[in-house]
């Protein structure tokens, strides 16, 4: 039965790539949509009272845009928390934040890596979570997906189009109304919804026992379908009333897959190639699909130790894993979590075997399995230009890429992209290891700074939660990874989507490099997996893999 879940999970996830990807397109290139009728009053309503005039922008006015914004909406946020407790009224030094967790919280939302060095329900009010938490659920997201389309108009010869515009329309027209209905499915399941902050109640012991709750279902749904992660409670999705029941379970990781697989399809509309878009969610689902075994081999193998020791273990490695999910479904979370870059988790990823523990690692050091708003098919666009000027150089000819030659310009911009992400990850994991950061000695201490900054740099904000986070060095570090993770990404993806919308197309001849066949979808998935492992073999051997074989 668990196998025909996945299967269903897997066939519902391609049905909707196409048919959420039809939409998107609408709302990405203005194209008539059955909601047009009500959400374009709804849209001008917003332009008229913000300002918002519509020209097209180039890619350094995309940029500057996005960036005022976000830096705007990461002050605010900082402001908030830091004068929470004083907002509050509640003499409770829980929700005094100190400033370095107010700057990376603050930044951790904003770059949709929703990484928490807090305890939701003791160190945040309801207002917090509303105004700093969920608003910033939405903006970041639709910042993500703004900033995906502005690339794939780009890449396909179009103007890269209006940033407000495109925030504004995402929101409005895909991330408010399907939260609402996934809210209202989440309350149904049991998920709590309401402004009160705690509630007393009997034990059966016969003693009083306070339970916080608040505003739950709303940033549940937004959490997952925004491919955040943050959650309400510091247990995230392992908490009862954030996933009370299978179905809730199995719907998060609907909402975390509801629209990553979608980019491709509209990616192959826009080149008025839809076979282009296959090639390429074709890679994904590969590199996606080969992890899944990995996993379920680990975890649900049981614990070496145990088993060397004789001891039967037949329900496998359970340790930081709720009974109602067990080791089945909480390592197909794992694995979507990762691999969409949303970060929530039902199950402790520190708690992982040291094999379990390096997929989700490897699924945020690719960076482009899927991914979350357009995140990960952005760089699979990236790696798939570099293997089609691998392909040229092979030929001696110039390559080229949806019949626009990929030239000087952009192979450096190209590098940087794939070169910034590792950087981001090695260099601050060096510096914590050098300085003495890591909270335990050995294999395993190394892999919990590893994944910190793995998460990080991917915007996942997953983490291995043995490491003792809270200290201004991992809230400072981490923050800045963070933001340069997300905001030189971004920068670099809009220049080279400006670079290659100002090219003339060429002819196309019978020698072009098509890269809508399965050879091409090969030669990605080589080029991938082979700089992947070039790049991160080496730590994740100081790491899990060297954890893995004390082991045996």
């Amino acid at each position: 039965m668990k196998y025909i879940s996945l299967v269903i999970l897997l066939v519902i996830f391609i049905f909707a790539s196409i048919f959420v990807g039809k939409y998107i397109y609408n709302i990405l290139f203005g194209t008539k949509s059955f909601v047009d009728k009500v959400m374009d009053k709804v849209d001008n309503f917003i332009y008229k009272i913000s300002g918002i005039k519509g020209e097209k922008m180039t890619w350094k006015q995309y940029l500057k845009a996005l960036l005022i914004t976000n830096i705007a909406m990461i002050v605010v946020a900082f402001l908030v928390l830091i004068a929470q407790y004083f907002i509050s009224g509640v003499k409770n030094p829980l929700l005094k934040v100190n400033w370095h967790t107010a700057f990376n919280t603050a930044i951790s939302f904003m770059t949709n890596t929703d990484l928490q060095d807090y305890t939701g329900e003791s160190n945040l009010t309801n207002l917090s979570q509303m105004i700093v938490i969920t608003f910033m659920m939405f903006t970041s997201a639709g910042t993500g997906f703004a900033a995906c389309g502005a690339f794939i108009r780009g890449i396909t010869g179009n103007p890269l189009g209006n940033y407000y515009r495109d925030l504004v329309r995402i929101i409005t027209r895909l991330l408010i109304p399907v939260s609402i209905v996934a809210s209202v499915i989440m309350i149904w399941q049991g998920v709590p919804q309401t402004l009160e902050s705690h509630k007393i109640v009997q034990t059966l012991e016969g003693s009083s026992q306070t339970i916080a709750y608040g505003p739950v279902a709303s940033l549940e749904s937004i959490k997952h379908l925004g491919t955040n992660g943050g959650g309400f409670f510091g247990a995230n999705s392992a908490h009862p009333f954030e996933n009370p029941t299978p179905l809730t379970n199995f719907i998060e990781m609907i909402l975390m897959m509801f629209t990553p697989g979608a980019y491709f399809y509209v990616f192959g509309k826009a080149t008025k190639h839809k076979k282009n878009g296959m090639a390429m969610f074709a890679a994904a689902l590969f590199l996606f699909l080969m992890v899944i075994p990995i996993i379920l081999h680990a975890e649900m193998g049981g614990n070496h130790v145990m088993n060397t020791a004789g001891i039967q273990n037949t329900l496998g490695n359970m340790e930081g894993k709720e009974v109602r999910n067990g080791v089945f479904d909480s390592s197909i979370f794992s694995v979507v979590t990762t691999a969409f870059t949303t970060g929530s988790v039902n199950n402790m990823h520190d708690s992982l075997t040291a094999l379990g523990g390096a997929v989700p690692m490897w699924n945020m050091m690719l960076n482009l399995v899927f991914g979350g708003k357009g995140v990960g098919f952005m760089n699979l666009i990236v790696y798939a230009m570099l293997a089609v000027f691998i392909c040229g150089l092979m030929v001696g000819r110039t390559p080229e890429f949806l019949r626009r030659k990929i030239e000087g310009k952009e192979m450096k911009i190209i590098a940087a992209v794939i070169l910034i992400h590792p950087f981001l990850i090695l260099l601050p994991t060096a510096i914590a290891a050098a300085t003495g950061q890591a909270s335990l000695g050995g294999y395993h201490g190394f892999s919990q700074m590893l994944y910190q900054f793995s998460s990080s740099a991917a915007n996942n904000g997953s983490g291995f939660e043995g490491l003792a986070d809270t200290t201004a060095f991992w809230n400072v570090s981490a923050g800045i990874v963070m933001f340069l993770g997300r905001y030189i990404s971004i920068g670099l993806l809009l220049a080279l989507a400006g670079s290659m919308m100002e090219k003339t197309p060429v002819p196309e001849s019978s020698i072009s490099f098509r890269t809508d066949k399965p050879l091409f979808v090969g030669v990605l998935i080589a080029v991938i997996l082979i700089i992947g492992a070039l790049t991160f073999l080496p730590a994740l051997v100081l790491g899990p893999i060297s954890e893995f074989l004390t082991l045996v």
